[in-house]
């Protein structure tokens, strides 16, 4: 039995199970800017990096400013290591068009996801657990995503996933919410979504948790056993009807 549901955001609610590598390589090809998949990737992590270290991103920020941040990080990385060489202008002016495309990507997606959770949210009481970089509920608000009775976001909390612990807040989160005890809401009856087996699923089932993998396009090749999660689903529209199942 199902009694609450948390919910993974990046990947799962705003891209579909694409991984964001992938979704910021389609900007690029979109905008035209002339690099390797290779060469985008390694100035995908050193951004990446480079928003774990600095506090860029802002509480107020939104997803289009965001992804402008990540976008402007990324593209000087490429002009920096002389991958890219181009003008300041057209540096800037193409990383705008990288950014924007993206959040149009984004906004299709949410067309398919957001019913979904709303549709949800008035059976199951729902708590987000997503790493992220502080600004998810300028965010969530931003996308009229506001069904979560609780956010748990590692740049607030202090703890990322891959570690379980960020996992067992959500559940913790859920009893509180419903004011139940261990004994009355069981990490056996709550169900977490996400789009990374290695990052969701695998730290959920470590702490009894049940699991829809939303399987997609990931980072890159990783060792699966596909019978860890409760169910597979390869589009979020799907997910209603694998948690009737239960």
């Amino acid at each position: 039995m199902i009694q609450g549901i948390i919910f993974d955001y990046g990947g799962t609610i705003d891209t579909n199970a694409l991984h964001w590598s992938e979704v910021l390589w389609k900007g690029y090809l979109h905008a035209g800017i002339p690099v390797s998949k290779e060469e985008f990737r390694q100035s995908y992590v050193a951004a990446e990096r480079a928003l774990a270290k600095h506090s860029y991103i802002q509480p107020h920020h939104n997803f289009l400013d965001l992804l402008n941040i990540k976008c402007d990080l990324e593209t000087k990385d490429l002009v920096t290591r002389a991958v890219w060489n181009t003008s300041e202008q057209d540096r800037k002016e193409k990383s705008n068009a990288v950014a924007t495309y993206c959040y149009q990507y984004v906004l299709q997606i949410l067309s398919m996801s957001r019913p979904v959770i709303a549709q949800l949210a008035q059976h199951y009481p729902l708590v987000l657990v997503s790493n992220f970089y502080g600004n998810i509920e300028t965010i969530l608000k931003d996308f009229q995503l506001e069904y979560f009775q609780h956010i748990v976001e590692s740049a607030v909390v202090g703890v990322r996933k891959p570690d379980p612990k960020i996992f067992q807040l959500g559940v913790e989160a859920l009893r509180q919410v419903t004011g139940k005890t261990p004994e009355e809401l069981p990490a056996n009856d709550i169900l977490v979504v996400g789009d990374s087996y290695s990052k969701d699923i695998l730290p959920a089932t470590t702490i009894g948790c049940q699991t829809v993998w939303l399987k997609g396009i990931g980072w890159g090749e990783e060792k699966v056993d596909e019978s860890v999660p409760t169910h597979i689903i390869n589009h979020i529209k799907d997910l209603p009807a694998a948690i009737q199942q239960e």
